[in-house]
């Protein structure tokens, strides 16, 4: 294929990839970056990586919020409903579990077979091994005993390998890293089932961005989505720590 023709198929994905996100279609989205990703040995521009992060995102998040509604119901139900009702939440607590697997499973794969190694060292390398986090924690919701364990330090070491480049190359104050800053400390949270270790990642983002987010030169679309998500990090803090009654402590925030 000659570079005018890879050229304006990349357009002709792209602007399919946009339409589809206007008409929530978020499977089509997917199917219309892996069309570029195809075409372009796995090198996407920042607006094409959105665009496929943001897909992901709500096509999971309507599986997560249905398999936490029947999780909360199957708790609730547990000691006054028939065992006939109980095996039918069970059963449909198992094709959304079955469908969360497939979607989170196509993610990984792209990301560990294409995207990551495809990356640039920077908030490229960030964005997809935090995406990476991100969809083995999903996993380890949904899965018990030794699965969750698996899933669960795929996405430690994800987060920390993540983490760990953002500190060397990303501005405290930058969005991709506060982002990562947040999604780390909600898998100590929820995963690892520790506040104190949420709290102190999340102050600790907290403070460091503040800080530089203060300077009257950071400026324009970067601070607002910095300060959207210093915002995140603050009401997470703030439930967290009267979790461990650090609520003095941090009534500064």
């Amino acid at each position: 294929m000659s570079p005018v023709n890879t050229a304006s198929s990349r357009l002709d994905c792209f602007f399919l990839a946009r339409l589809a996100d206007q008409a929530e279609r978020y499977r089509d989205v997917v199917t219309q970056i892996k069309n570029i990703i195809a075409l372009t040995d796995a090198q996407l521009t920042q607006d094409e990586r959105n665009l496929l992060s943001v897909a992901y995102k709500n096509i999971t998040a309507t599986l997560r919020a249905s398999w936490r509604t029947i999780d909360n119901l199957q708790k609730k139900e547990a000691r006054s409903s028939p065992w006939e009702q109980l095996l039918l939440m069970r059963r449909e607590k198992e094709y959304i579990e079955h469908d969360m697997d497939e979607v989170c499973r196509d993610v990984v794969e792209l990301l560990e077979h294409s995207l990551i190694q495809a990356a640039a060292p920077g908030e490229e390398t960030v964005f997809y091994c935090k995406m990476k986090g991100d969809y083995y924690r999903y996993l380890a919701e949904i899965s018990r005993n030794e699965l969750h364990e698996k899933y669960a330090t795929i996405s430690l070491d994800a987060y920390k390998l993540a983490y760990k480049h953002a500190l060397g190359t990303l501005d405290p104050a930058n969005p991709t890293r506060l982002g990562l800053a947040l999604n780390f400390a909600v898998y100590y949270h929820d995963i690892v089932e520790s506040p104190e270790r949420a709290c102190y990642l999340a102050k600790h983002a907290f403070d460091e961005a503040i800080a530089v987010a203060s300077d009257p030169s950071f400026s324009g679309q970067s601070l607002e989505d910095a300060l959207m998500i210093l915002q995140l990090l603050k009401d997470d803090l703030l439930l967290w720590s009267g979790e461990i009654g650090l609520d003095k402590h941090l009534s500064d925030v």
